[in-house]
């Protein structure tokens, strides 16, 4: 530990316990994703949608997707265990959230970056981008 990590703590540490609440949302909402038909998961991207074309400015709009977050990455989970049998794994959901925040998350080889990927990938896809 470095002589500033002992007076301000590791910075790491910091960002882990912001995100950690947001994982434990996440798991808490699977089994209510896996009770859902195929066509109902399929319905929820058009609902979060819905939601997001309902705030009017950037801001507002940047607020909801975050909002969405857990709600979406659960879906995206489900949908991933359905499609490729692969489901996120709690390290992923963390660098999923650290990758939508705009923070690099470094994994090591074979811990599912693609995977990772799709996480934020299809929250930011819901504004179109």
């Amino acid at each position: 530990m470095g002589f500033f990590d002992k007076f301000f703590g590791d910075p790491n540490e910091k960002v882990l316990k912001e995100i950690w609440p947001i994982v434990e949302v996440i798991n808490s909402l699977e089994e209510k994703y896996k009770g859902k038909s195929d066509e109902e998961l399929k319905r929820v991207t058009m609902s979060f949608k819905k939601e997001l074309e309902k705030k009017k400015t950037e801001e507002e709009k940047k607020k909801k997707l975050d909002d969405l977050l857990p709600d979406a990455f659960a879906a995206v989970r489900e949908a991933s265990r359905r499609v490729t049998g692969m489901r996120h794994f709690d390290v992923q959901l963390i660098g999923g959230i650290a990758l939508h925040q705009g923070k690099i998350s470094e994994m090591k080889t074979g811990e599912g970056k693609t995977l990772v990927a799709t996480l934020p990938l299809y929250l930011n896809a819901l504004m179109g981008q």
